[in-house]
């Protein structure tokens, strides 16, 4: 019953569309600029800062950072080599086909100091935990930069993933989050409502505009005021737009990882009964058959099983409302369960928890929605305010992200770890990078509800070419695309 009124409800937000179409007779109109309509504006754009996924993948286009990833999400080369001198010591040589920064200034390796100094230094970034291990940073000259540890660190060239900044500027504390000036393909022209961004190799500039609501996004890409959808669309949408003709549209298996969190400090999600009954009462398989992208699938950890630290081994969580009750019961919780569920306001978000709020009424929970804008709802989950929150992890290529979730230390500013989880046998698991271990440990415990891995597309415009979809729903292809 719940889902034939989901179905129907979506076929008039079709069906809505298609008049609001045909009532718009107005022809495209043609731009130099490439119009990107994105349903979330960036919040930062200095990389030690950002966190949301649109600043994140913004920041890889304006800067670079020393080291990236291959396909098996592997540490590569980017702007340097390296070589471990010793367990303790790193020596990273910047390739000499290095751009300047985009104000004029030679990238050089006192740059790549300044960067990770101020990161060491400051106490509100989210980042700076992770390098906590670093004893000494010099510059040998200026190519050759050293990185010394207090304790061994095998993983450590993949952590170095931070966008690298002006050494001068730094000095100067600079506004990068509003101003940023990086090396990237992509240069900051300005940013008042609409981000204006130009490609460095050809002067090609691009328009990124925040449309919250999907379906005005669908027609401004329809009435050419827009050039570039990516991802945030409800599948419906995308079947939509598959069917125009001046419309082209690309889809990929992703390897993003949506989740619900939760507070460890509540009185119930304390319980592991408790988070166990959240688990089953969720029907994975429907929302994904009717609410998600083609490509979509179930999740059992941050990262993928493809991923060379992924676990094949997890076994998705089955929707059994009935033992959802029984959990509870057991748990010494009186039915029904209220719950407060925060999400944004983007309309998606707010049908998956209204789904999600259906299914869970049925196992004996009451999870109430509160809709909040992008800001104050980050900003909440920032904070440790709330019991129940939606999110997805973006671009994660370190199993490291698993001691910055959950570790014990790892609590905000720290680190992500949100909900204030603690378990001294999961610290000793991290400790030791067992990573199959660790994500068994993860899945058992359940610090946070396991969701899916959401399909990744794109639609652009018929006469835009050169555009790759990114498993991680990165915005690389802004590098490569061209109009024909």
């Amino acid at each position: 019953m719940q889902q034939a009124c989901f179905r129907v409800g979506y076929q008039g937000l079709v069906c809505c569309l298609i008049i609001l179409c045909l009532l718009s007779c107005s022809r495209p109109v043609a731009h130099a600029d490439i119009r990107f309509a994105i349903a979330q504006a960036p919040l930062n754009l200095d990389p030690r800062y950002a966190t949301d996924a649109a600043s994140e993948r913004i920041n890889r286009l304006l800067y670079q950072s020393i080291v990236d990833f291959d396909a098996q999400s592997r540490p590569t080369p980017s702007l340097a080599n390296w070589v471990q001198v010793s367990p303790t010591q790193y020596r990273f040589t910047l390739k000499p086909s290095i751009t300047h920064f985009h104000n004029g200034q030679p990238l050089q390796a006192k740059d790549v100091v300044a960067t990770y100094q101020s990161l060491l230094a400051l106490k509100d970034s989210p980042h700076t935990a992770e390098f906590i291990n670093i004893n000494k940073i010099q510059s040998i000259d200026d190519n050759i930069v050293e990185f010394t540890l207090t304790n061994p660190d095998a993983q450590f060239p993949a952590r170095l993933i931070i966008g690298i900044l002006p050494a001068s500027l730094v000095a100067q504390k600079h506004d990068f989050t509003h101003q940023p000036v990086g090396n990237g393909a992509l240069k900051f022209v300005s940013w008042q409502g609409v981000l204006k961004l130009v490609r460095v190799s050809d002067g090609q500039q691009f328009l990124l505009s925040e449309v919250k609501d999907p379906t005005v996004r669908v027609l401004k890409l329809e009435r050419g005021e827009a050039d570039l959808l990516a991802g945030d669309l409800p599948p419906e949408l995308v079947g939509y737009l598959k069917q125009k003709q001046n419309i082209h549209v690309t889809e990929s298996v992703g390897a993003n990882f949506s989740y619900l969190g939760l507070n460890l400090q509540d009185v119930q999600l304390k319980k592991l009964l408790v988070r166990q009954a959240i688990a089953h009462a969720i029907d994975r398989k429907a929302i994904i058959q009717q609410l998600l992208v083609g490509d979509s699938r179930e999740a059992g950890a941050i990262l993928p099983p493809e991923h060379w630290a992924g676990n094949s081994q997890l076994k998705p969580y089955d929707y059994n409302p009935a033992l959802s009750r029984q959990l509870l019961q057991q748990a010494g919780v009186k039915l029904p369960l209220t719950l407060i569920y925060k999400t944004s306001t983007d309309p998606q978000r707010v049908r998956l928890a209204t789904i999600m709020q259906a299914q869970m009424a049925e196992a004996g929970i009451d999870m109430q929605i509160k809709s909040l804008d992008w800001g104050t709802f980050f900003e909440d989950v920032k904070q440790g305010n709330f019991q129940l929150y939606g999110l997805t992890w973006v671009g994660i290529k370190t199993p490291e992200i698993y001691a910055k979730a959950f570790g014990t230390d790892f609590t905000p500013p720290n680190g992500f770890n949100r909900g204030r989880y603690s378990d001294a046998t999961l610290d000793g698991l991290l400790v030791n990078r067992d990573w199959q271990a660790v994500t068994q440990r993860i899945h058992q415990q359940l610090p946070y509800i396991p969701l899916w891995y959401e399909g990744q597309f794109a639609a652009m415009r018929q006469n835009l070419t050169g555009y790759q979809v990114q498993a991680d729903g990165n915005w690389d292809g802004l590098i490569s695309m061209r109009r024909q």
